[in-house]
């Protein structure tokens, strides 16, 4: 384990409570933090990630540490052939994420990022409808994720800043559009996007996008972390098609299938149907956090097990999640506007581009140039007051 912030100490627990694995070394940059694990665990503890790679007997590694930091880490777990399991999102550089993928691939290893709504019953069953084509052809889905998670001005951390992995594009719209890319593919373009800033001074805490898809079916996200209005998380798609909708949460899937369009699948009727995520659901072996978590990470020591290289959100499912987050923040930056003023779909700008444009937007609205600025148009102010006089 590398990284034990809140998710990284949650996949300690699980892992530890998982059948046929031994956990035996943690990685963190906090003194205190391993040295109460090492005193009431036993376990192997390191300041350094390369030193424990060098030193410790691993099969498999789990990096949760702050986005920006993923591609590196994966590379030298992979150079040592290490198996790994990332936090979500896998790499913001997806020609990085690219690269990684092909390196695992080559060399046998197996790769997971934690996008564990895949693992949600519900979810998995409307990937099985879409899959009989229950609801015909698609043709667009609204993904939506709300939380409150920043709800007032508050200090710094690697989730308030962008250029670390933060903010609500990074670690909010990244699931439901990692289902979406799960149900309909990568996009082709993006239009309209915005990352809204509400609270948070040097990142977004709204994303709204439209996404093509090459053929008729479309999509769009709506994602706030300022939303108050929820006790937690809540993930949410709707998806439209010929022949019925379905509406979809972590608690429930609602199918509506319209009469006379075919046999419906088996176990549903047309008109309205519902499925709960307690029949949808299968048992783990520890609970903490929501029967997904210890799926997820069940399912990695499985593959690790077996040796299955290609699997459910290995590093190539992961690039196209990277891939269409790099398609908004490109839409975001550049601002395409057709001449009847509709908002185009753009192609990506390069990455270095993008990281360049979020900068120069993050030093422009810092307290320090606000303030520079002030002083300087209230100096241009008195100047051009005196030569009217």
């Amino acid at each position: 384990m590398v990284g034990l912030g809140k998710m990284g100490l949650s996949h300690l627990s699980m892992m530890r409570a998982t059948p046929g694995v031994d956990v035996t070394s943690v990685c963190d940059a906090s003194g205190y933090l391993l040295g109460g694990l090492r005193r009431y665990t036993g376990l192997e503890t390191y300041s350094s990630f390369e030193k424990m790679l060098d030193e410790a007997d691993l099969d498999a590694v789990i990096i949760a540490t702050p986005s920006n930091l993923h591609g590196p880490m994966v590379r030298a777990a992979l150079d040592k052939g290490v198996h790994v399991f990332c936090e979500k999102p896998f790499c913001l550089d997806p020609d990085e994420g690219a690269e990684l993928a092909e390196v695992a691939r080559a060399a046998g290893l197996v790769t997971q990022v934690g996008y564990h709504n895949r693992f949600v019953g519900a979810f998995r069953e409307v990937k099985s409808l879409l899959d009989q084509q229950a609801i015909g052809e698609v043709v667009h889905i609204l993904g939506e994720a709300y939380g409150p998670v920043v709800l007032k001005p508050q200090g710094s951390t690697w989730r308030s800043n962008r250029t670390a992995g933060g903010g609500a594009l990074y670690d909010y719209a990244a699931h439901p559009l990692n289902l979406i890319n799960w149900y309909l593919g990568e996009p082709t373009g993006a239009g309209g996007t915005v990352l809204r800033s509400i609270y948070s001074r040097s990142t977004d805490d709204a994303v709204f996008t439209t996404l093509e898809f090459g053929g008729e079916a479309t999509a769009q996200l709506c994602v706030n972390w300022s939303d108050e209005s929820v006790r937690k998380m809540t993930t949410q798609l709707t998806i439209w098609g010929t022949r019925g909708r379905i509406y979809v949460d972590r608690q429930e899937c609602h199918l509506f299938l319209r009469s006379g369009m075919g046999e419906p699948p088996p176990g549903y009727r047309e008109g309205w149907n519902v499925r709960y995520t307690t029949e949808l659901t299968e048992p783990v072996q520890f609970y903490l956090r929501g029967e997904e978590y210890s799926a997820q990470l069940e399912a990695f020591a499985q593959r690790v097990a077996e040796g299955a290289v290609t699997g459910e959100n290995d590093f190539d499912s992961a690039v196209v999640t990277d891939r269409s987050l790099l398609l908004m923040r490109s839409d975001a930056a550049r601002g395409v506007t057709a001449p009847d003023g509709t908002v185009a779909a753009s192609e990506p700008l390069p990455g270095w581009l993008v990281q360049v444009r979020e900068w120069r937007e993050e030093l422009l609205s810092s307290p320090a140039v606000k303030k520079l600025r002030a002083r300087f148009d209230a100096g241009r102010a008195r100047l051009t007051g005196m030569r009217g006089r």
